[in-house]
């Protein structure tokens, strides 16, 4: 989905969600010279729905973001990215140089996604034979217990809940949600390692202008904030109380540091004043 005019921005989401998630972001940007671009990442959503966990990986889905970037033709892109949204999102522009006018990032990691070295429960559970594939499978988890990761469980319940489980219904379409819990790095050597040192990389030589906007009360990543601030010292940063999906609690805080971001990024590519003087 896409919408308006102006500097491109591209919201990626994560796991195990789709651009749904971005609804209120997108209303509170109404009106700005931007073109907001929101798509679904393929497994999720309303993308396409590949039935072999073998096919989610980093790389595959960083090439998959990156053809469509090239698709539209999008150029000085501002990404904005959350969990998994970041790192394909980074890693997709890290093989476009120059194409990355700047960043808004949110309860994500570029480099080992693990916390404080250990995997939260919730990747190491993906991991477990037979018993992950039940629950992610056919019980339909997480979708089903998206609210237990939020600041207030209310901002994700009733006819929203159910918006985020209509595009996975049917149990042979949730390969996704386990197969990208499964893409966290559990070792030195897992596949995503490789890429996740890239986005690393990326992001230690990007000058652009960047703004973190952080969920603290997340479980998984709300504790990984100065993670982030690490590897962007220069970014501006927003702390909140929301949860893991942040956009359902905090959109206008989101929406403000997009604007701040674009604006920035706006004034960087003015032509300099030379008027003698």
């Amino acid at each position: 989905m896409q919408t308006g005019k102006g500097l491109p921005v591209l919201m990626l989401h994560g796991n195990p969600t789709w651009s749904f998630l971005w609804r209120k972001v997108a209303t509170a940007l109404a009106g700005q010279p931007l073109q907001i671009v929101m798509p679904d990442l393929v497994g999720l959503g309303l993308s396409d729905k590949p039935r072999d966990l073998a096919f989610h990986q980093l790389d595959t889905h960083a090439h998959l973001v990156g053809s469509f970037i090239d698709a539209l033709g999008l150029k000085s892109v501002i990404l904005v990215g959350q969990d998994w949204g970041g790192p394909i999102g980074l890693l997709a522009l890290a093989e476009r140089q120059g194409c990355t006018a700047g960043l808004v990032l949110m309860n994500t990691l570029a480099e080992s996604l693990r916390v404080g070295g250990r995997t939260p429960f919730f990747h190491r559970f993906s991991r477990w034979p037979v018993i992950s594939d039940v629950a992610f499978r056919l019980l339909g988890f997480p979708l089903n217990a998206l609210a237990t990761v939020q600041g207030d469980p209310n901002s994700i319940s009733g006819e929203v809940a159910a918006a985020y489980r209509w595009p996975l219904a049917r149990a042979a379409d949730r390969v996704a949600p386990l197969a990208l819990a499964r893409m966290v790095p559990s070792s030195a050597d897992h596949p995503s390692a490789p890429g996740l040192r890239r986005c690393h990389a990326f992001l230690n030589a990007f000058s652009g202008p960047t703004a973190l906007v952080w969920g603290k009360r997340d479980p998984i990543l709300g504790h990984s904030l100065h993670r982030m601030e690490r590897v962007l010292p220069r970014a501006r940063v927003t702390q909140t109380r929301a949860g893991h999906f942040l956009q359902e609690e905090v959109p206008l805080e989101i929406a403000a540091a997009i604007r701040d971001v674009a604006q920035r990024a706006h004034a960087a590519r003015r032509p300099q004043d030379t008027t003698p003087t």
